[in-house]
């Protein structure tokens, strides 16, 4: 919500957007609010106006020819998508007068789940289909065909989450969408998303595309909107996750158990240091063993490769959590994840790298990934800890601009996200020679900074960035941290073939 305040490059920002074509109609026309409806706009999208709009009866406007950066590409009318990526869904005759809609809710009666019943899922296996399905709801004792609705108060505050798993929805023969309630009873409204990771590993961000990286995104930013305090959700009820760290992690691990628990969902964890690889088992004897007692795992290990190779030996989900000074792909979906919802696009944008580029993997990952967007990466780090040719060569073959640096004030000037990571004292030949090259950021190294611009860092933090910059609306590091839940929610909903 922070970068909702600022000015992007001169241009309304979205609230100058919402006033003006949404708060601003409804109180001049009188008109009500329609629940559960919204336009979904992809600010990285760039496209050329044509002749003729497809929908347009004219046929004509003065604006073809016009290069222009952001295009609808979801509408959901009450509840219904209507139109979504060019194609029109809604039959014709699907309007009406808003004023005519009652705007008191029916009183809802909670459906008792019967026992050995089979479980509710929010989305089935199905690919998005070309109709929407239609629902039925449940209101006085009666189940009948009618219109999507959001009732204010499914359930008591005191008996929401025993009962979520018991509020359904019915869509068409054969499927049953199951409702998760957030803490003030609320329904959790997510969105259907056509994808192939279902059962899929994730272990490089090489795996990724512009389109799958607006999948996850989509779906984890309506985690994040519709996660209440409280709330729970029961896509992942009966699903198990193992973590498997072979060294330290407090936010990876952490955000991994919080993500599959919000999901309804459970965790095991294995312990390296209490395991049978004391006795000598093999890693890969480990995973195969950890692979039958869970439904999707997750991994970190010290060596480059050995998560990709574990993989070969699994039929199971496996995520990479960290593979050495090789990748961190989820971490990196989240660091893309938080420029989008910091400043609002990836495009047109300069991301500036600061610190031991060489060992950390997590500017490896971010580089790579970035390299699907129109950016510009500056690099700012000791000679001896300069980003791998391995990494800058990929980037380059993208044709992306970069330039290197090690002088951080030159740098700042044109960032726009300020990418901070730790240099350890260990990499040094001397004391000496870490205190002449480490770099700190400090409210003075941001003074020729833009004022909305962004600072982040995958933690943990050392004495690379003052504390005192935690309290600049510019640092979004813990933010970031945070949307680490929401992207690997997301992750973990789609692996298991959830949503």
């Amino acid at each position: 919500k922070q970068w909702y305040q600022r000015r992007v490059r001169g241009r309304l920002t979205l609230e100058d957007i919402t006033t003006r074509l949404h708060t601003n109609p409804r109180r001049i026309f009188n008109l009500p609010e329609q629940a559960n409806t919204f336009i979904e706009v992809d600010l990285e999208e760039r496209w050329t106006i044509p002749q003729g709009m497809r929908f347009s009866k004219a046929q004509w406007t003065p604006f073809e020819g016009m290069e222009v950066q952001g295009s609808v590409s979801r509408v959901v009318l009450r509840g219904s998508t209507v139109y979504i990526d060019g194609k029109v869904l809604a039959e014709p005759g699907y309007g009406i007068n808003v004023r005519d809609v009652p705007q008191p809710v029916p009183p809802v009666d909670v459906v008792p789940e019967q026992e050995g019943a089979e479980r509710p899922r929010l989305f089935s296996n199905d690919s998005f289909s070309e109709a929407e399905p239609k629902t039925a709801a449940v209101v006085g004792g009666m189940v009948g065909a009618g219109p999507p609705f959001s009732p204010s108060k499914l359930l008591s505050s005191s008996s929401n989450v025993a009962a979520a798993a018991a509020v359904v929805v019915a869509g068409s023969p054969g499927e049953k969408v199951a409702l998760s309630v957030g803490g003030d009873g609320e329904p959790l409204q997510l969105p259907t998303v056509r994808h192939n990771l279902t059962r899929k590993h994730i272990l490089s961000v090489s795996q990724f595309d512009r389109k799958i990286l607006h999948q996850i995104f989509t779906v984890a930013n309506q985690f994040k909107r519709n996660l209440y305090p409280g709330g729970i959700h029961t896509l992942a009820s009966g699903c198990v996750l193992g973590t498997m760290f072979f060294e330290p992690s407090t936010r990876t691990h952490l955000s991994f158990v919080s993500a599959m628990q919000r999901l309804g969902g459970t965790v095991i964890q294995l312990s390296p240091s209490e395991s049978s690889l004391l006795k000598g088992e093999s890693v890969e004897d480990t995973v195969r063993n950890i692979q039958g007692y869970c439904d999707i795992m997750v991994m970190r290990h010290p060596e480059p490769g050995k998560v990709k190779e574990s993989a070969r030996f699994v039929n199971k989900p496996l995520i990479n959590g960290g593979d050495g000074v090789g990748e961190h792909p989820t971490q990196a979906l989240l660091d893309v994840f938080t420029i989008r919802e910091e400043i609002g696009t990836v495009n047109g944008i300069t991301v500036t790298m600061v610190g031991d580029l060489k060992h950390g993997r997590t500017v490896h990952s971010l580089a790579r990934l970035l390299t699907l967007y129109n950016v510009r990466l500056q690099y700012v780090s000791p000679v001896e800890l300069q980003m791998p040719e391995e990494v800058t060569k990929y980037v380059s073959s993208k044709g992306i601009k970069q330039d290197v640096f090690t002088d951080l004030l030159g740098a700042m000037p044109t960032t726009d996200v300020l990418y901070v990571t730790r240099i350890q004292k260990e990499r040094f030949p001397s004391p000496e020679a870490y205190e002449k090259d480490s770099y700190l950021i400090t409210p003075e190294t941001l003074i020729k900074a833009k004022s909305g611009m962004i600072v982040m860092h995958p933690l943990p933090r050392v004495n690379e960035i003052s504390v005192e910059i935690d309290a600049d609306p510019r640092a979004a590091y813990f933010r970031q941290a945070e949307n680490g839940v929401y992207i690997r929610m997301a992750l973990l909903a789609m692996l298991l073939g959830k949503c």
